[in-house]
């Protein structure tokens, strides 16, 4: 093998081996990091076949960490962490001490050093949060209370660990530093970072957003890309290179800049990626340092690690969510949420090893418990209603937890019947949500866009949010209850196993979906969708009808070629109800072109008064059609031949414009 293509392999090996990772976690119903994880493992220097270059590896997960930091700038919402800020931040922070105190210890009864016995206990006590979002959305509690807090809980840890990551150099940096210079490095760079933290709010907020407003304006597509991309990495470059702070802070700081630009959502759609491409290499290039054999020599270890992680943490937290009251569905809600470590323990355990704290044997069984602790925390989310149940039956707990909890009802916990379930707060999604919301029949959003969630939420909707085509959010539709299930999101392969699932769930369910292929309404019509709507047939046929229209052609020739465009892009329908219904409506629509609706009042002397439908035979001598009448509050939506006709009747008459002009002639006074 040649060394200078060496590089290139392992990206390429590494990148293939996290694919058929994933694929494997995602038929397990494992978490796809868990997948890249193994991947990376496979082409790491523990395992036969080929080795890849794991310190190159290493720079490169580097990207990776400043991808996924701008990603937790761009959505850190200090709204959304107000909103929580009573229970979130003081548990977070006891959480930190609690969960550091408790690795230290177990470190020294494992024999560790002190200093190795502090970063096990940093690593364990923070959570992913990539893992934790992905398992609320799994298990439908994204938008609940408990939800809610565990995410504004996470959002502190993050910002607790690029503090953490700022002092562990200065505490654990190489040399002996005596009490008060070490106190002086510390206050240096906490300076140096209030230094960068403020001129990236003051003047970054300006330049930034400005900056990227005019590339979006005057450059090219992929010029704009490039500048997102430049904007995540050099300010990184900039916070490590001038003002000695991490990278992390440094790209975490350009996302929160950023996300106040109008573009914001350009920008984070740009990002995304190379955040999703950069975070695999990161958690490849982890599981390429998962050494096996050390594991498996150190098994004892490895089990108490990951009891620490998975119980002692989710104790921790139920002794948190009695202290600061937070209600118990929320706790265990939390508490569940939290029983794992992902990637910033993988970063922290790096700089242990970069510092010389942690051995590579230390930092093996950190992330074998991130490993095993990832791949149950799934499981753990399915013990949360049996405990709540079986806590909630004894009033002991439910004075514990719910001392000062006030209740607040979640769209998870709502009971649905007779909705309609959306999937996809699109267009075409929103508007048909809305007029369902006009019509007050209850609706229920399925969204996997956050924003697009946030938004069909602030006009008031029931909403879960999550991927309906990669999760198992449908079972919390309640689809079963449900009368409707519209899926109107564009992607034609999640539709199609939405439709699946969702027949699966309630068998009996009506399901109408969009297609913009012939062969997507085929799959569609045989995943179960009874109603099939093809958006780009459907504005080609208007299209269509209006030019033939201006060209002169007559209603009933221009009808007849819709007809044969649907029949031939709904073949798949064959002549079945749904076919049938669209041509009987473009018939009637068809014979109703050129006619008006109109109300006119009979007036004091019209030939009209006095007399029934049938006397005064209207229609033949104006060709208006009476379809309706109205009479002080009372309306008749179908008026009888032999009904007589009273001055101040309002009558609603079909008829040509010319039809109608004669009706209102014969109707108004003194005619």
């Amino acid at each position: 093998m040649h060394g200078d293509t060496i590089l290139l392999m392992t990206f390429v090996f590494a990148l293939v081996a996290a694919f058929v990772g994933g694929l494997v976690a995602r038929a397990l119903r494992l978490p796809p990091i868990v997948g890249y994880l193994l991947g990376g493992f496979a082409v790491g220097p523990f395992t036969p076949g080929f080795i890849g270059d794991s310190h190159a590896m290493s720079q490169l997960s580097e990207i990776g960490v400043m991808f996924m930091m701008f990603g937790v700038g761009m959505h850190f919402s200090l709204k959304d962490l107000l909103a929580v800020k009573g229970v979130a931040i003081p548990g977070a922070v006891l959480q930190i001490a609690l969960g550091t105190l408790a690795g230290t210890g177990l470190a020294l009864a494992l024999g560790w050093s002190i200093e190795a016995g502090v970063m096990l206990g940093l690593s364990v006590s923070i959570a992913s949060t990539v893992v934790l979002i992905r398992n609320l959305t799994d298990a439908g509690r994204y938008q609940s209370t408990g939800g809610r807090i565990a995410t504004g809980w996470l959002i502190v840890e993050d910002l607790a660990t690029i503090v953490i990551l700022v002092i562990l150099p200065v505490v654990f940096g190489p040399g002996e530093v005596a009490g008060p210079a070490l106190a002086l490095q510390i206050a240096e760079a906490l300076v140096l970072t209030a230094v960068f933290v403020a001129l990236m709010l003051v003047v970054g907020t300006r330049a930034l957003p400005w900056l990227l407003v005019r590339i979006a304006r005057f450059c090219p597509r992929e010029l704009f890309q490039l500048a997102v991309v430049v904007v995540a990495l050099g300010v990184a470059m900039v916070a490590s290179l001038v003002f000695n702070v991490s990278v992390a802070l440094g790209a975490f700081l350009a996302g929160v800049v950023v996300s106040g630009s109008a573009l914001s959502h350009r920008i984070a759609a740009e990002a995304v990626p190379f955040q999703d491409l950069f975070s695999i290499i990161f958690f490849a290039s982890v599981g390429m340092m998962v050494d096996p054999f050390t594991l498996a020599a150190h098994l004892p270890e490895l089990l108490a690690i990951v009891a620490l992680i998975m119980v002692g943490k989710w104790l921790i937290n139920m002794v948190l969510g009695i202290v600061l009251s937070a209600g118990l569905g929320t706790t265990l809600t939390v508490a569940a949420g939290l029983s794992q470590i992902g990637e910033f323990s993988f970063i922290i355990g790096q700089l242990g090893m970069s510092l010389g704290v942690l051995t590579a044997e230390q930092y093996s069984l950190i992330l074998g418990g991130a490993v095993i602790s990832i791949a149950l925390n799934s499981f753990v989310f399915k013990t949360v209603d049996p405990f709540e149940r079986a806590l909630g039956a004894r009033l002991l707990f439910r004075h514990l937890y719910d001392r000062h909890v006030r209740t607040v009802a979640s769209p998870e916990a709502e009971t649905l019947s007779d909705h309609v379930v959306v999937v996809g707060y699109g267009h075409a999604g929103r508007c048909v949500a809305d007029v369902l919301a006009r019509l007050s029949v209850p609706c229920l959003v399925v969204e996997r866009d956050l924003a697009a969630a946030e938004e069909a939420e602030a006009a008031g909707l029931c909403v879960l949010q999550g991927d309906a085509a990669n999760s198992t959010i449908l079972e919390h539709a309640h689809l079963a209850q449900a009368r409707l299930m519209v899926i109107a999101v564009g992607e034609e392969t999640s539709a199609e196993v939405m439709a699946h699932e969702a027949r699966e769930l309630a068998p009996g369910l009506s399901i109408v979906a969009r297609a913009d292929s012939d062969e997507a309404v085929s799959e569609l019509v045989a995943a179960g969708a009874a109603d099939v709507v093809r958006p780009e047939l459907e504005g080609g046929v208007e299209l269509m009808r209006h030019a033939l229209l201006r060209l002169g052609y007559r209603p009933q020739q221009i009808q007849g070629y819709a007809n044969d465009l649907r029949a031939s892009g709904y073949e798949a329908l064959g002549d079945g109800a749904q076919l049938s219904r669209v041509r009987a409506i473009e018939r009637f629509m068809g014979a109703m072109r050129g006619l008006e609706l109109d109300w006119v009042q009979v007036g004091e002397g019209s030939s009209l008064a006095g007399k029934t439908l049938a006397e005064s035979d209207l229609r033949a001598r104006t060709g208006a059609q009476v379809v309706a009448r109205r009479r002080g509050d009372d309306v008749a939506l179908v008026v009888a031949p032999d009904e007589r006709v009273e001055v101040g009747d309002v009558l609603g008459l079909v008829a040509t414009p010319e039809g109608i002009a004669a009706a209102e002639r014969e109707l108004a006074p003194g005619a």
